[in-house]
């Protein structure tokens, strides 16, 4: 199979600062930025620089970095914010307007035909300063697609690289995306983006099925961060490019680092059940589980830990089996018969079904007490 042709731009330090009340220090971005060039990131969105002094000096200390990743910023149709992204000495600016005509009623309350002549002549502006240009449409999912491709073939007449596609509202599913994807790509001259929203759960899926339309240029957000629900999980993503895509460039056994790294400066943490990063992701209970793992993990795990750096984990609870325990005992030091393996898996059951968690400590404490009573 051919590897997809797609490269990421991840958008955690715009989009995902984004999130309410989240805002990155110039150190933080500089940390994060720096993390996801190790990990293979293409594209790394640093900033809104017409937002503040501050933020404008975030997004420069980015590119002082000197990283191999192409850095991009977010740029109103405005002249003055091309200006903005010029002095932070970004690769790549992300100019975007407002396509669909709810949007276009309430923000702009002018034809759309006259909103994209202005809009194309901030694209000419920063084509003509030396920047390559993202020309990219909000609320894409809810704007006819013959406006959406004469906006794409205008953008590429007046110089932008690529053009972008946002499902804004989260409002696709994957279907439906594939669906207009698919036609898109045909139609638009240049390579296409898709930035996906997560307010019906289905960013990753929607951003999996537009690449796998053609689209070239996948947004990401690490942990899924961002407005709302959040964008495209970049951890899932790249996952999913790699064993779906045959995409295997990026270095995944970074990404649970980058997971803490940006949970730490965004004080948002990850739920344990999150996928790929999550404290349970590669966890197990189920003696049956368990059980059939012993001899083969392919039996419950697609995903291997050893992809992304990390290490599968027994626990013990009221689901545990007796060949969990057996194996999870031997890992602790200990050697018991089959009599007292019974005993301690009766107490392991017990204490969970107490709500007890039963962690190393507590096993050994119940296996001294069932060796105790022999």
């Amino acid at each position: 199979m051919e590897p997809w042709n797609i490269e990421i731009c991840d958008v955690t330090l715009r989009d995902g600062e984004q999130t309410p009340g989240v805002s990155f220090t110039c150190e933080e971005k500089a940390s994060i930025a720096a993390l996801l060039d190790r990990i293979g990131v293409e594209v790394i969105e640093a900033g809104f620089p017409a937002v503040s002094t501050y933020e404008k000096a975030c997004v420069r200390a980015v590119t002082a970095l000197e990283l191999d990743a192409r850095v991009c910023c977010l740029a109103r149709a405005r002249r003055e914010d091309v200006d903005a992204a010029l002095e932070t000495g970004v690769d790549m600016v992300s100019i975007f307007f407002a396509t669909s005509d709810l949007h276009i009623l309430h923000k702009y309350g002018r034809p759309r035909e006259d909103v994209l002549v202005e809009a194309l002549d901030v694209v000419d502006y920063a084509h003509d300063h030396g920047l390559q240009v993202r020309f990219a449409a909000e609320d894409a999912s809810r704007t006819d697609p013959a406006f959406l491709v004469e906006m794409y073939r205008a953008g590429s007449d007046h110089g932008a690289a690529l053009v972008s596609f946002a499902d804004t509202v989260g409002c696709l599913t994957p279907l439906e995306m594939h669906r207009v994807m698919a036609r898109l790509v045909q139609e638009s001259p240049v390579p296409l983006c898709a930035h996906c929203h997560n307010d019906l759960g289905m960013a990753t899926a929607n951003t999996i099925a537009a690449a796998e339309a053609g689209a070239f240029q996948l947004h990401t957000t690490a942990n899924g961060i961002g407005e709302r629900a959040g964008n495209a999980r970049l951890e899932e993503v790249l996952v999913t490019l790699r064993l779906k895509g045959g995409v295997d460039r990026y270095d995944l056994t970074l990404l649970p680092e980058l997971s803490a790294l940006v949970a730490r400066c965004s004080g948002i943490p990850v739920s344990k059940t999150h996928p790929i990063v999550g404290e349970h992701a590669f966890a197990h209970e189920s003696g049956i589980h368990i059980a059939a793992m012993l001899k083969d993990p392919d039996c419950y795990e697609y995903v291997h830990p050893a992809l992304i750096g990390t290490k599968r984990h027994f626990h013990l609870g009221k689901h545990t089996g007796r060949k969990a325990l057996e194996y999870v005992v031997g890992s602790q030091g200990f050697s018991l018969n089959p009599d007292q393996i019974g005993r301690v898996l009766a107490l392991v059951k017990e204490r969970s079904e107490q709500k007890c968690c039963v962690t190393p400590e507590v096993l050994i404490e119940l296996i001294r007490q069932v060796q105790g009573a022999a």
